[in-house]
């Protein structure tokens, strides 16, 4: 079992920055990636960014640019720093670990962003 904990959600004005973390707990030595997921009111679950446990990283072509992940082994911690935010940005962020033979998905509570214009 993994379990996640986001944090740094908030509000911000277009143009601003917020940084999300993702705190890993349980079997973290099974993870084989993780990454941040969004879902804004409406719309399907997307994927934002992704990291390996290698560290090689993936962004959607609306993240690139403007978004980072990156990530603290030492405090089994995920980030996603987001800069040049828009209002099509807001939405709950989730965090997703991958983790087992079995490659199963565990999933965080999720953190809101809302970017006002």
């Amino acid at each position: 079992q993994v379990q996640l904990v986001e944090s740094g959600g908030g509000l911000v004005q277009a143009g601003g920055s917020l940084r999300l973390s993702c705190a890993a707990s349980g079997s973290i030595f099974r993870i084989n990636a993780m990454g941040w997921y969004r879902q804004a009111p409406g719309m399907q679950r997307e994927l934002v960014a992704v990291i390996s446990s290698g560290g090689s990283t993936n962004y959607a072509n609306s993240a690139k640019g403007r978004f980072t992940i990156s990530r603290d082994n030492a405090k089994n911690t995920i980030y996603l720093q987001m800069n040049s935010l828009k209002p099509e940005d807001t939405a709950v962020y989730y965090c997703k670990a991958v983790a087992g033979l079995q490659w199963r998905d565990y999933w965080g509570q999720g953190t809101q962003v809302t970017v006002s214009s």
